[in-house]
């Protein structure tokens, strides 16, 4: 009898649902929406203005993605032979709500007010309140902090929460739970409020007990019992059924009441089993609008800049280590839409072809060293291994020769070199990595970059097999929380895959960007260290300008 599950993929700005045949993983049929609200960076839908580096999404648009999704899923098949649902988000994209559930921005009292709305994992509007987070925990000696690279991210769940005590306490107190946005959605369709283990091991210090309550009263003492107050709801682990799909949900969708619903999961993590990774040593990075980089150990050991490393955070018996890159995919959005002049838009407007089509057959004609340019990828901060949002992009080598083409490349070796800064982070500090597998859109649709990052790691760089690996990696999970498989390794084996052909390192061109990447490591530690902070010296001047 055939049987199968849905994987729903909440990206930054879409959301992007498969139907998998639980015995192979084959896409059976797939669904996607743009958010209708997409990015809310500058301004609420009322048109209340944001701060600089504020990044929201209206909840509401998740919900229009399961609204427009499903029901396109379930015409491939016999909604009677759907037996389990999973959900992925990216990660530490948090919502305030009350007792009920419902999102204190859908209350008419908090519509106009930032604060109220998600607050996306690239908000880095609390980077002050993450500063002093490090600060305590190395003053007072906290033990987790080594397991989150040895400095708190503005990205991750308490410093948004911490931005909202002291910038509108009223939203703090009014809220009764703070809540992942993967979690959410798992509530809405279980009637069960739960929390995935993933998480919270990765961005809400969690290892088996949060910090304890004298650490959060030393940020600030209205923010002692945030646990106790606002961190609420039972920790499922990943793999597991956190709930099963409620009469009014299965209603509302179309399905049937009561099949599983697996533990909510990060974007990122969830990936793994869909490109058939059961085991240490293997890297994925989910290349789209940002990177996450994770690889599984035999155990954990710390490791300077990561993001965090968490027992059983993607398999059980591993330790799962999470890193990453804030700015991929909007890196060249950025430059299609800011920096493209009208000649090379007529010419592949002429030529029928996406600007960046255009762009990537241009710069594929390119050799490396060739433009004479050098980027840091910092146009969103660094997330790893610096871990600091305050810092910001630049480009060097420009001459009144350089062409749009030379850029562009240029942005996707910066990209390819913070891989590398990242993956010699893990093998330098006693995290094996022995192939390296790439999923998400860049990965599957740009060649030219997948070829520059496997000449500039030096290693093969294998593509995932499904066009939407964490959407089918979350249908993965699912599988497993129906009962189809005992553990996710062994779903894993079963379901995913990536393609035949590998993008294998061009030995020439990997000797020139060899000499390029000790360039950028140069760059990278002068600018991201401490020995010039004119970055941050610009962004606080702006910063002034902008309130002023």
């Amino acid at each position: 009898m055939p049987a199968y599950t849905i994987g729903i993929d909440f990206g930054s700005l879409s959301g992007r649902a498969v139907l998998a045949d639980v015995a192979t993983g084959r896409e059976i049929a797939s669904a996607q929406l743009d958010y209708p609200h997409a990015i809310m960076d500058h301004q609420l839908p009322d048109g209340t203005k944001l701060g600089a580096d504020w990044a929201l999404q209206h909840p509401q648009d998740y919900l229009d993605v399961l609204d427009h999704t499903i029901p396109q899923l379930e015409k491939a098949v016999d909604p009677a032979d759907i037996i389990g649902i999973g959900l992925d988000c990216t990660s530490a994209t948090v919502l305030p709500v009350d007792a009920s559930g419902t999102p204190l921005c859908f209350l008419p009292a908090y519509q106009n007010r930032p604060h109220a709305y998600v607050m996306m994992w690239k908000h880095h509007a609390g980077q002050e309140q993450a500063h002093r987070m490090t600060e305590a925990a190395i003053r007072r000696g906290e033990p987790w902090l080594e397991r989150y690279g040895g400095k708190v991210n503005a990205e991750w769940y308490f410093p948004k929460l911490l931005e909202i005590l002291e910038e509108a306490p009223d939203i703090y107190h009014a809220m009764a739970h703070y809540v992942e946005a993967v979690d959410w959605l798992v509530w809405q369709l279980t009637g069960r409020q739960t929390r995935s283990a993933g998480c919270v091991g990765y961005k809400t210090f969690y290892a088996g007990q949060f910090p304890d309550k004298s650490f959060f009263a030393d940020l600030n003492p209205a923010f002692e019992n945030v646990v106790e107050e606002k961190v609420s709801g039972p920790i499922v682990p990943l793999g597991a059924c956190a709930g099963r799909l409620t009469k009014q949900a299965a209603e509302r969708f179309g399905l049937k009441e009561g099949i599983a619903v697996a533990t909510g999961n990060i974007d990122a993590h969830v990936c793994l089993p869909a490109v058939g990774i059961d085991g240490p040593g293997k890297l994925l990075a989910i290349i789209g609008t940002s990177t996450c980089h994770i690889v599984m150990g035999e155990k954990a050991v710390p490791v300077p800049g990561m993001s965090g490393v968490v027992d059983g955070g993607v398999m059980p018996g591993y330790a799962a280590y999470e890193a990453g890159q804030s700015c991929v995919g909007d890196h060249f959005h950025w430059f299609e839409r800011t920096c493209v002049n009208s000649d090379l838009r007529a010419e592949a407007e002429e030529k029928h072809m996406p600007v960046q089509a255009l762009l990537t057959e241009k710069a594929s004609q390119l050799v490396p060293g060739e433009s004479g340019l050098l980027a840091l990828d910092w146009w969103n901060g660094n997330r790893s291994i610096l871990a600091d949002a305050d810092l910001t992009g630049m480009l060097l080598g420009m001459t009144l020769q350089t062409r749009p083409e030379e850029i562009y490349r240029a942005l996707i070796e910066a990209t390819a070199y913070g891989a590398r800064v990242i993956l010699d982070a893990y093998r330098e500090n006693g995290v094996p990595v022995d192939a390296f597998y790439a999923s998400g859109g860049v990965a599957q649709k740009n060649a030219l970059a997948m070829q520059i990052y496997a000449d500039v790691l030096g290693m093969p760089v294998h593509i995932a097999n499904a066009a939407q690996g964490p959407a089918l990696g979350s249908a993965v999970y699912a599988a497993v929380a129906a009962g189809v498989y005992s553990e996710v390794g062994q779903a894993a084996r079963a379901m995913g895959g990536v393609k035949n052909a590998a993008y294998e390192p061009i030995p020439e061109n990997a000797a020139v960007y060899e000499q390029l990447y000790q360039e950028y490591r140069r760059l990278h530690d002068y600018f991201g260290r401490g020995e010039n902070d004119v970055m941050k010296r610009l962004k606080a001047l702006k910063a002034r300008q902008m309130n002023a």
